[in-house]
């Protein structure tokens, strides 16, 4: 019987440590994974000459996804068609790579997958994993490398793209216009720094583009352009840096419409200067129109007087172009606009910012004697009212004096608009802090040319006070509230009060724009002062 037991005992602990080996579970933990993948080999080899295959591989030692590959994949020279790429939406052990296009002979191709190449777990990316081949018989081996920088904000966007164009009979200043570059990489999300290689020697010109369709041509209406006034001859050592702007867009009428039953929005792009917009339809004599600018957008407001009709023809002329646009505007269900006032300051009121009340239909008198202002102790403040027709608003200008409340009242028919529509009563109230909330800041420049606009801004570039100079001077920024800030310097070459865009076709660059290398912290109640030292 023991003897029994003994065995019995001896099967139950055999069977409960096996179950126990065999017992599935997570493990423990361990160090994360933070390697990439490893490139194992291509199929064909990288670097092969006299190329004719319509498909490449590449293998890893583990599962890998693709991640953001239409952004990251930079294709040298670009192809026409896209082409098809695997994993899409899962993982595997290779990339797939087939073409779609009739490859160019004797050309050197580079595949920059960027970081898109990443493993399936932790995404840790094989970054800048490249794929080089040649259609001839051997590899081009040149390089050429620079910087890309933006013409008027502090940091450059990500994704640049780079171009090579070689100058040979075809190519003209209209080429970027029209078709790809010989050579592209991109700046991608990581860096301003870029690399092209795989070069063959010749006579180049070099682009970059902020590509928003990704198209590889220059959109001009849309997409940023750098471009270098000289030829670039490769083989070359310099290195070269190019200065990213938006120009002014050639102007080209947009089709108008309806967006409420008494405006029509006429859109544009380039500059509305000399622009008139006049009906061919005879309009009813009962019917009144007035046009004003929508803001600081690229449109015009066609506001009229609502009657019954199913279009209206209109003549768009820009007397300076000598350009005519003829447009017709369909009637369509849409509301009307009636008026709306809006002061541009609420509650604390600034020391550097004038007060206003805008407006969203044109307007067209104000009634002073239905507009008072008193102070705290309900004293009477003198004032101004004008009407600002242009930017279609109500400036009131009045001494500001710190510690102080205000309150200002509009009775009803103290603003009348286009339509005969006046304001109901309006009732703000206003005050303002101690000077000792806030700092002043003294700025210097040294070994600078002038005329400067000095500006002082936040890190997304919004202005908060400028100063515009012909001399030397100290520039005194005065009454800030406590935050960091940054300081532009323009440099205004033509003297014209603004900063000036380029433009490519008439070989313009920006005009120069440098940033104070470091943030200034401004807090309350101090005084600060810096100086800042213009490089060549």
């Amino acid at each position: 019987m023991f003897r029994r037991f003994m065995a019995f005992l001896f099967l139950f602990v055999a069977v409960n440590a096996l179950w126990h080996c065999a017992r599935r579970g997570s493990p423990s933990g361990g160090p994360k994974d933070i390697s990439p993948p490893t490139l194992l080999r291509t199929e064909p080899d990288s670097m092969t000459t006299n190329f004719k295959a319509s498909r490449i591989r590449l293998y890893f030692d583990e599962f890998i996804k693709l991640q953001d590959i239409q952004d990251q994949l930079i294709v040298s020279p670009p192809l026409k068609y896209q082409p098809e790429i695997k994993p899409q939406g899962g993982a595997s052990k290779y990339v797939e790579f087939k073409f779609k296009d009739t490859l160019k002979e004797n050309t050197t191709y580079t595949l920059n997958f960027g970081q898109s190449v990443q493993d399936n777990n932790e995404g840790n990316p094989s970054s800048f994993l490249t794929y080089v081949f040649s259609t001839g018989d051997y590899i081009d081996s040149l390089e050429l490398s620079g910087a890309v920088r933006d013409a008027y904000k502090k940091k450059a966007d990500e994704f640049i793209s780079v171009m090579l164009y070689e100058i040979d009979t075809a190519y003209t200043d209209s080429t970027i216009f029209k078709k790809p570059p010989n050579y592209i990489t991109n700046t991608l999300d990581s860096t301003v720094i870029f690399n092209l290689r795989n070069l063959k020697e010749g006579n180049y010109t070099l682009f970059a583009l902020k590509d928003e369709a990704k198209n590889n041509v220059f959109d001009q209406n849309v997409d940023k352009i750098a471009f270098l006034q000289d030829t670039i001859s490769l083989p070359t050592d310099s290195t070269y840096v190019l200065t990213l702007f938006k120009e002014v867009p050639n102007y080209s009428a947009v089709v108008p419409s309806f967006a409420a039953k008494n405006k029509i929005i006429f859109g544009f792009y380039g500059s509305l200067k000399d622009v008139s917009i006049a009906p061919i339809t005879n309009l009813p004599d009962t019917v009144r129109t007035k046009i004003l600018r929508d803001g600081d957008k690229d449109s015009l407001n066609y506001w009229l007087t609502p009657f019954e009709m199913d279009s209206i023809v209109f003549k768009v002329t820009n007397e300076t172009l000598k350009v005519v646009d003829t447009f017709t505007v369909k009637s369509r269900k849409v509301g009307i606009d009636s008026l709306r006032l809006n002061p541009n300051q609420r509650g604390s009121l600034s020391f550097n910012e004038p007060f206003y009340i805008e407006a969203n239909t044109p307007l067209t008198e104000i009634d002073t004697t239905k507009i008072t202002m008193v102070d705290q102790d309900s004293l009477a403040i003198p004032y101004t009212a004008k009407l600002d027709t242009l930017e279609n608003r109500v400036d009131l200008d009045f001494s500001i004096e710190p510690n102080q409340n205000y309150r200002m009242n509009f009775l009803p028919g103290a603003i009348t608009d286009f339509f005969g529509e006046t304001n109901d009563t309006l009732d703000y109230g206003l005050s303002t802090q101690s000077y000792a909330d806030f700092g002043n800041l003294t700025f210097n420049l040294e070994e600078a040319t002038y005329p400067v606009i000095v500006q002082l801004t936040d890190e997304q570039g919004k202005v908060f006070q400028e100063i515009i100079a012909t001399e030397p001077q100290a520039f005194e920024f005065n009454n800030i509230e406590p935050a960091t800030y940054l300081v532009r310097v323009i440099f205004d070459s033509n003297g014209n009060g603004k900063w000036d865009t380029g433009d490519y076709l008439e070989k313009r660059q920006p005009e120069r724009i440098s940033y104070y290398p470091d943030r200034i912290e401004i807090r309350a109640n101090w005084e600060k002062i810096e100086t800042f030292t213009i490089a060549d």
